[in-house]
């Protein structure tokens, strides 16, 4: 497995994989290690985690760096990622025994109460645009409910998978309760099949996703899914265009527009559209693009060579389509896998870019004449992750929202992750729920107990 810097191209270091008699070696210690933590205090937890959180903290520079020079995002939102994982972990280890207590329910018995128990090992396939936080968001909840988990990240940041591993063991959990299997992705499938695997979670593609759910429903395991998005950002009439195109950039720009769910179809009133695209290469105009290692840098490069040229070609096919392209459009220049801000306006049904998900810097313009128009184009897609919602009357925001096909929509704001809330999607986004006390929940035996 190869990691490369993909501002500048070169290699940065190489991990020899772990075939599948190591992998099984592993698990088999994580297992050892979770018979004796299955039996730990909640408060025993608790000073574990909150130590994960102070070592993410106290090294957050050296782990922010790996992200930059392992998959290009700008150091500024490495740092903030760091800082993020921190937080996932302080929030779990102050609120699992509160969201796991027993909970008591009324019936025929004297008394009835429902516990939750940990399930065992939990099988983590994770991506490489966000490496520490989609890691320490199923982490976090997973050992604070009792279970152990062994961690498939993606193959060009096993610098980033084998620094999560590290922080758990400087924060003073058993060494092997939480493990790294540097494995490929055709490995996954007898992982999943191993009897000492209990759940599997997964952030990423379709394709993916689908692997995994179809072997872990043949092995009758439980998944978690967090796949693709297409978020609509919508813009109505009354809206503050200034400020939604200004929100708009950032919310597409985000990781060099490597996020499932930024922003990609800008669903904007035909009234306001010529207004809101002024100002939306106003906000562009003055992006930073650089080294995503320069403090200043505020959109790097593309995390792989492939991936940038797979975005090219979903802008050039669209066009060809049609689409009216009003910039960008191409490579930038020079050494790394830079692409240009591109903004493509007209887009119609089947065209490429009107279904399929971008992840890079492509703004798709859409534009509509009623509020039941733009909702309709919000809700054609087979995507249903996050959204975005434009306007003065709240009220009448509300009740739109409630008609978007998404596990989630956010009224005059950026679509985002927290711990407090639930995250996760609807249609080919996925199923199941990440954070909040739902995600917790998950992975964890909720078992009914009855007295007479």
């Amino acid at each position: 497995m190869k990691s490369i810097n993909p501002s500048n191209g070169v290699l940065l270091q190489e991990f020899v994989e772990h075939n599948n008699v190591e992998a099984e070696q592993i698990i088999n210690a994580v297992e050892s290690d979770w018979q004796n933590w299955k039996e730990s205090s909640f408060e025993q937890r608790k000073s574990l985690m909150l130590n994960a959180a102070q070592v993410l903290r106290s090294e957050k520079l050296k782990l922010a760096r790996m992200i930059s020079l392992e998959m290009g995002k700008p150091i500024s939102e490495a740092l903030a990622e760091v800082e993020k994982s921190a937080w996932v972990c302080d929030y779990y280890a102050n609120e699992a025994s509160k969201i796991l207590a027993d909970e008591l329910i009324v019936s025929d018995a004297s008394k009835s109460f429902v516990s939750f128990h940990p399930i065992g090992i939990v099988l983590a396939v994770m991506p490489w645009n966000f490496p520490y936080w989609q890691v320490f968001r199923f982490a976090a909840p997973a050992l604070m409910a009792g279970n152990a988990a062994v961690l498939k990240h993606a193959s060009n940041v096993q610098g980033c998978a084998f620094a999560i591993e590290k922080v758990f063991q400087k924060a003073g959990f058993p060494s092997n309760l939480f493990r790294n299997l540097s494995i490929k992705n055709t490995q996954v499938e007898a992982i999943i099949q191993n009897p000492k695997i209990k759940a599997t979670t997964l952030t990423g593609s379709e394709y993916a996703g689908s692997k995994v759910a179809m072997t872990s429903g043949k092995e009758i395991k439980k998944s978690v899914l967090e796949l693709g998005g297409a978020d609509a950002f919508i813009v109505l009439a009354d809206a503050d265009i200034q400020k939604a195109a200004k929100v708009a950039v950032q919310a597409r720009m985000l990781n060099n527009g490597q996020s499932c769910i930024a922003a990609k179809r800008f669903i904007i009133n035909k009234k306001i559209l010529d207004e809101f695209l002024i100002y939306l290469n106003r906000e562009i105009d003055q992006l930073k693009i650089g080294d995503a290692l320069a403090e200043n840098t505020q959109v790097g490069p593309l995390a792989r060579a492939d991936l940038r040229e797979e975005i090219h070609a979903q802008v050039m096919q669209t066009l060809k389509e049609g689409a009216t392209l009003v910039r960008g459009g191409k490579d930038i220049p020079g050494a790394g896998y830079y692409y240009e801000p591109t903004i493509i306006t007209n887009l119609k049904p089947n065209m490429k870019l009107y279904y399929e998900e971008s992840f890079g810097p492509v703004f798709s313009i859409f534009s509509f004449e009623s509020e039941q128009e733009a909702i309709q184009i919000a809700n054609d897609s087979e995507f249903g992750l996050g959204g975005s919602l434009w306007t003065k009357d709240l009220k009448k925001g509300e009740r739109l929202a409630r008609q978007i096909e998404s596990g989630g929509i956010f009224i005059n704001g950026m679509t985002k992750s927290d711990p407090r809330l639930p995250f996760g999607g609807i249609k080919k986004s996925g199923y199941g729920r990440e954070l909040s006390h739902y995600g917790i929940k998950e992975f964890v035996n909720i078992k009914t107990i009855w007295i007479a």
